[in-house]
């Protein structure tokens, strides 16, 4: 049986924390003025997580309500700082994510964690398990965590990661993290959906060949080498490479960057230790033969500290030169063009003229008597036929 939502008292409950008495519209105007948020109890949460559901549903009679969603939650969102975490299985995105996520809350911040896991190829089902990682931060009352099925999307993230992160800002959360699948060098889909891209990295992970290969290398923002503390020599190394990339990659298809204009945000990599919470900063000649001085210099100087204050600049100019609202312009419209194309290959399978002559197409294909290209070009002949 399908679940019954109220799409008036969703929103309700995620923008005024349940007050029913109210004109909804009436309630987001005068929140978007006094810029207050309430609704921060179990309520509001319920409401989150019913409204993802929502929006992550495949049934037919659930669009038009997630749409009217959308709409009325629209005048709310767009406030928060978007964070993107992307890297490799095994990197400690999930540790880093939550040691972050206690480290803003401390400072007064809301946040909202959108982790993404891989669906199996063979069962469709996914264990969705980052959650249990993040066992401080997953009970905090200024936290939420949703983890999603990929579903089998490409480039990391999830098909409804976009309207979820809506939710989220509507709802008064001020950081949204989306924490993609273990990826490697081609999946690039989170950086075209937020503000800052981190790429995480491991040392000893490649040579420098591999530091500037194309890819997910080229569109991050920030490279934190992570686990430093195992091999401070090799997160040093690593570093090194990663950085030269980066400004290679500057001079190619970047040429904003390829010079040191201080009002651009030049992409940089920081060391640090998310298990120990903790920046490694490689120690000078003079310090390496003073055992607590190297130690001094490994200690807290980086770190989440470090990392929030790169965040931090890269806001601040990428806010003051306009980049950072032409970027979200860029991404409104990618995110309709990619809608287009789901819909378009939604409207396809479904197509009734493609459903009748899908299997004789099949057998062919099969059999080798027609070739997979021309079948797909006479199939989608048939839908324009129609039209």
């Amino acid at each position: 049986m399908s679940e019954v939502f109220d799409v008036a008292a969703l929103c309700d409950a995620i923008v005024e924390g349940g007050n029913s008495g109210a004109n909804l519209r009436a309630d987001l105007e005068a929140n978007m003025g006094n810029g207050s948020v309430a609704g921060r109890g179990v309520k509001q949460r319920r409401a989150i997580a019913k409204a993802i559901t929502l929006l992550e549903s495949t049934r037919s009679e659930h669009r038009l309500l997630a749409d009217t969603l959308l709409n009325t939650l629209l005048p709310r969102a767009g406030r928060a700082f978007r964070l993107g975490i992307s890297g490799v299985p095994g990197v400690g995105k999930s540790t880093f994510i939550e040691a972050l996520g206690l480290f803003l809350i401390a400072q007064g911040h809301r946040v909202a964690v959108l982790t993404v896991d891989p669906s199996s190829s063979l069962s469709g089902g996914s264990i969705l398990g980052d959650k249990t990682r993040m066992e401080r931060l997953s009970v905090h009352p200024s936290a939420y965590i949703r983890p999603s099925p990929s579903s089998g999307n490409l480039g990391g993230v999830a098909e409804k990661t976009r309207e979820s992160m809506m939710v989220f800002e509507a709802a008064g959360y001020d950081v949204v993290i989306v924490e993609t699948v273990g990826v490697g060098q081609s999946e690039t889909a989170v950086s075209s959906m937020t503000d800052l891209f981190v790429l995480m990295q491991l040392p000893n992970a490649g040579d420098e060949l591999q530091a500037i290969k194309r890819g997910v290398m080229e569109l991050a923002d920030l490279v934190v080498v992570n686990k430093a503390d195992i091999d401070p020599d090799a997160a040093t190394r690593a570093q090194s490479q990663i950085l030269s990339s980066l400004r290679l990659f500057g001079m190619h298809g970047h040429p904003d960057r390829a010079h040191h204009d201080q009002s651009i945000w030049q992409p940089t990599v920081l060391q640090l230790s998310a298990l120990k919470a903790i920046g490694m900063k490689p120690p000078t000649c003079a310090a390496a033969t003073d055992a607590s001085a190297a130690a001094s210099e490994r200690n807290v100087a980086g770190g989440l500290g470090a990392f929030w204050a790169a965040v931090q600049t890269f806001r601040d100019l990428q806010t003051q030169n306009g980049q950072l609202a032409a970027r979200r312009i860029q991404q409104t419209q990618a995110w309709m063009w990619e809608r287009i194309e789901a819909g378009l290959k939604s409207r396809f399978r479904a197509h009734p003229a493609v459903q009748a002559a899908l299997p004789a197409a099949l057998d062919a294909v099969l059999a080798g008597r027609l070739a997979a290209s021309v079948a797909a070009r006479q199939l989608l002949e048939l839908t324009i036929i129609q039209e």
